[in-house]
């Protein structure tokens, strides 16, 4: 394996590291509404991320620098055919961030009303966006022999893309469903799942289309083995959430989302970009890549810092484990006979945990 083939495989990894993380970040952000009755279970909804959302954006940050240092030349041509579409997430992304800090500072229902919906357009259109953007470096975008983007900005709406953007979007819904499940307790949490449910029926439906779609434009039969993987994660997933399994759950949406995306990537090798002009023009790991010096030390720099990164996200995750109820909600009093568990199934005790802000 040389450096641009090594490099390509960690650029794959961080943009599903991204996807798997943030991903259901994204989804309990377009479902907080769906899911909260009311302001203090909205907010214990919203909490659920707090700890998280702004580490995992970081893996979007570090996957577009990686393409940049590793990759100048695949950089360079995506990043200006898509730089209207850039600024869009940015702006979605700054919108979600911003929703997070200013719905808290003022108490009147307008005033959070309004921030979250600004919360959940944001965190629709931020996995919209790149989904697009992922599924058109498959389906192919209009590049000259020179490397140079050709097209407009409807040029970017490819069908493929739309698709793949449509996908993850559902992915990332399920993905938030399930980790709202695995947080919260009681009405929260069985609502939780189920919009699990009824997304995950969608999803599947997608998911499928997507594969063969994938399959299809890769040319490639041992592709389908491994994109194949994803829809049967969901059906495990789908049977869990019924069994109210919820880190198996979790778990199964997570894998569900590292199987998508990095299918995507395994059909896009050995490009980076497919050439809707011609294949010639195709750009590749190889004619785009850095020179060997420079991936030698980004590959030291990577192979130091990214089990540091790891492990202080794994961590976090370990201090934050605790599920969140609403202030106000109690526990079942009906009374339970011999045999019967005072608590749903899955439940921990009862319990008030404090509060966490996002941000």
């Amino acid at each position: 394996m040389t450096l641009p083939d090594l490099w390509f495989g960690i650029v794959a990894v961080l943009w599903t590291g991204f996807f798997v993380l943030e991903g259901f970040d994204f989804g309990v952000g377009a479902l907080h509404r769906l899911v909260g009755r009311n302001e203090d279970e909205r907010r214990v909804a919203i909490n659920t991320i707090g700890p998280f959302w702004d580490g995992n954006e970081v893996w979007l940050v570090v996957g577009g620098a990686g393409i940049f240092a590793a990759f100048p030349d695949w950089y360079a041509t995506w990043f200006s055919a898509g730089y209207l579409a850039i600024v869009l997430l940015l702006m979605a992304l700054i919108m979600r961030g911003v929703s997070f800090e200013f719905r808290g500072k003022v108490d009147v229902p307008r005033w959070r009303h309004t921030w979250s919906g600004t919360l959940t357009i944001g965190s629709l259109l931020a996995p919209l966006v790149i989904g697009i953007a992922l599924g058109d470096l498959l389906a192919g975008l209009p590049v000259d022999r020179n490397q140079e983007y050709t097209g407009s900005f409807l040029d970017l709406f490819t069908p493929f893309g739309l698709w793949t953007a449509l996908t993850l979007v559902l992915l990332c819904l399920l993905h938030g469903a399930t980790f709202l499940a695995l947080r919260t307790t009681y009405s929260l949490r069985i609502r939780a799942l189920r919009l699990g449910r009824l997304v995950g029926l969608v999803a599947v439906a997608a998911l499928v289309v997507f594969v063969v779609w994938t399959t299809r434009l890769a040319d490639v039969d041992p592709l389908a083995l491994a994109a194949l993987v994803a829809a049967p994660v969901l059906v495990v997933a789908a049977l869990a959430m019924l069994g109210r399994h919820d880190g198996l759950t979790f778990a199964a949406t997570a894998l569900a989302m590292t199987a998508t995306v990095g299918s995507l990537f395994a059909a896009l090798y050995p490009n980076v970009l497919v050439s809707s002009t011609s294949a010639n023009f195709n750009l590749t790991v190889q004619n785009t890549a850095s020179g060997d010096y420079a991936l030698q030390v980004m590959t030291i720099t990577a192979a130091i810092f990214m089990p540091l990164v790891l492990l202080y996200q794994a961590w976090a995750y370990v201090v934050f484990r605790r599920r969140l109820s609403p202030p106000a909600e109690q526990p079942p009093t009906r009374a339970h006979g011999a045999g019967e568990p005072a608590s749903p199934p899955g439940e921990p005790p009862p319990a008030s945990p404090p509060v966490v802000r996002p941000g």
